[in-house]
């Protein structure tokens, strides 16, 4: 079914075309007063604006020449000319009644699929996962749910970083200082204890620095013995994060690394000069913008003037290559903010060797302290993902114990799992993702506010409703009456879940979605409250139970396409 907002528009579209008024300015958004009305529009103040007209008058001939029948009542002019627009009950029942059994929740499929490939979370090897890596990693995630709910065929990537300097520096450790035992416990903190080592010994022993870097030549050269170290490496450090990316349930359909593309390099480099895009300039090649004012004095560099190359050498191959093998309709890259310039370079260059994509950076900002600062531990170093994950269970688990101490262990580890990640997921995704947010674990696990836990509460309310009534058929195929406001005000915010889904994706914005997940259980809760469900009989009982049903699959429909899981009970 077609959403209440797009009926609007087609109706109001139609009302201008036949005023001679631009049909373009027919936009109707949800209103934000419900006394005056469920949808509103200021189509009369824009366009009277361009016509030099007065807006009340403008918005009194659109609403006496749009026919909204069988959708709402006639429009009313409000204020400087909003138009305002009241569903009618009948229409309202019916799009409530298109609701029941409805798995996708009134949301149509986009109506011009494509292919999306996400590039997120992105890993150093070697390395642990830090507070960093949460905001690519989630939002990452959720975008490609929406994408692929929305009808789009999305390929994650997870671009790890396998190669590179730091290599030779871990291959050395490895060969001179390993503690076995340490690895065969936990190989990351022992590999990043090898990398530490040796790059702080080599700070003051040439010798050692010349040794160091033969070990990389080697690496890079083919060598059999530290290639099979490095494949040791690799293949310790991503059993470590697959371990994180379990607890978060995030998955990738490829995890084509840096590495992959090391021998792309140099022959793009070649291509690059021989069409005139890169230019030698000191020894090194670069790419130049004269005509960007953003980048005229930021010069892309991609081979260094000693041979090296870059990570924008790399992120160049690694475009082609997707460009060639998936040929998508967009790349998105969910990486922080500070790398704007990077990929403002990289999709310049790209244009200019004829890559023709939807290229987008998804910037988000950084995670907050208490004290308004980066986060990081007492020491300084970034605060490890894995430690700030198990503390979300540990302190999960302590309020679940508390308000439901009779729940057998298997089960409420479960559930201190599912409201821990769960609120670390909300937290991230509630803000907008240029936000700077401080990290709060008494907000984020509050189930009061907007957070995961009131959100997974509602759900388990209503699932606690069907326990109590009997009856496994949650939504019914009832018909839906309207006997009290609450009945209505929660039908209208049911309806607006396939108005905000697809809003999502035009500027990567889920916190529309956890926004909305909040007022739908805000007014579920009004409901419940006005509308008693098991002590109503007869259809009114049916009616109720129906519209509890369809809140709880938009609730869980919606926090699954957060990443965040709904417990059953809690």
């Amino acid at each position: 079914m077609k959403t209440v907002r797009s009926q609007l528009e087609e109706r109001l579209r139609l009302a201008l075309d036949a005023l001679g008024l631009d049909p373009d300015a027919a936009e109707v958004a949800i209103a934000t007063d419900r006394r005056f009305g469920d949808y509103q529009s200021n189509a009369a103040m824009v366009l009277a604006r361009r016509e030099r007209k007065n807006p009340r008058e403008l918005g009194a001939a659109i609403a006496a020449r749009i026919d909204v029948s069988g959708i709402a009542s006639p429009p009313e002019i409000a204020g400087a000319g909003f138009l305002n627009f009241r569903l009618t009950d009948a229409f309202l029942k019916e799009c409530g009644e298109s609701l029941l059994g409805d798995p996708r929740c009134g949301l149509e499929p986009a109506a011009q699929p494509q292919t999306i490939v996400i590039d997120f979370s992105s890993p150093n090897v070697a390395k642990p996962m830090h507070v960093g890596h949460i905001r690519s990693t989630i939002l990452g995630d959720c975008l490609a749910r929406i994408a692929r709910f929305l009808g789009h065929t999305v390929i994650t990537d997870n671009h790890i970083g396998d190669w590179g300097t730091q290599f030779g520096k871990v291959i050395y450790g490895w060969k001179h200082l390993l503690d076995r035992p340490a690895l065969e416990r936990d190989p990351i903190p022992e590999l990043l204890r090898l990398y530490r080592e040796v790059n702080t010994a080599e700070e003051d022993d040439e010798s050692l620095r010349k040794t160091v870097r033969e070990e990389l030549v080697k690496l890079q050269s083919g060598d059999a013995g530290n290639l099979a170290i490095w494949n040791q490496v690799v293949t310790l450090s991503w059993k470590e994060f697959e371990k994180l990316y379990a607890l978060l349930d995030v998955t990738f359909d490829e995890r084509l690394g840096e590495s992959f593309y090391n021998d792309a390099l140099a022959p793009l480099v070649e291509r690059l000069i021989a069409a005139g895009i890169a230019r030698e300039s000191e020894g090194a090649i670069c790419v130049f913008f004269p005509h960007i004012p953003a980048l005229a004095e930021r010069p892309c560099l991609i081979r260094k003037s000693d041979g090296g190359f870059l990570y924008a050498t790399t992120d160049l191959a690694t475009l082609e290559y997707r460009m060639r093998r998936w040929k998508p309709g967009a790349i998105w890259y969910v990486t922080g903010a500070p790398q704007a310039l990077h990929f403002q370079q990289i999709f310049e260059v790209a244009r200019r060797m004829g890559l023709e994509v939807a290229a987008e950076h998804v910037a988000f900002g950084s995670i907050l302290g208490e004290d308004r600062k980066i986060m990081k531990t007492r020491s300084g170093e970034n605060v490890q993902l894995g430690d700030v994950l198990r503390e979300a269970v540990e302190r999960a688990s302590a309020i679940i114990a508390e308000k439901n101490a009779g729940l057998p262990p298997s089960e409420a580890a479960e559930i201190a799992r599912t409201v821990g990640i769960g609120a670390v997921k909300y937290a991230e995704l509630s803000q907008h993702r240029m936000t700077d947010y401080v990290f709060s674990w008494d907000k984020m696990l509050s189930f009061q506010g907007n957070t995961a836990p009131y959100l997974q509460n509602a759900y388990v309310r209503i699932r606690s409703i069907f326990r109590k009534a009997g009856d496994d058929d949650d939504a019914g195929t009832s018909a839906i009456l309207l006997s009290d406001p609450a009945e209505r005000g929660l039908i209208l915010q049911l309806l607006q879940f396939a108005e905000v889904v697809p809003a999502i994706l035009t500027d990567f914005r889920p916190n529309l979605l956890a926004n909305y997940l909040y007022e739908l259980a805000t007014a579920f809760h009004a409901f419940y409250e006005a509308c008693p469900v098991l002590k109503s009989e007869g259809a009114l009982r049916a009616s109720r139970l129906a519209l509890c049903g369809v809140t709880a699959h938009t609730l869980k429909t919606g926090l699954d396409l957060l990443g965040i899981s709904c417990p059953e009970r809690m």
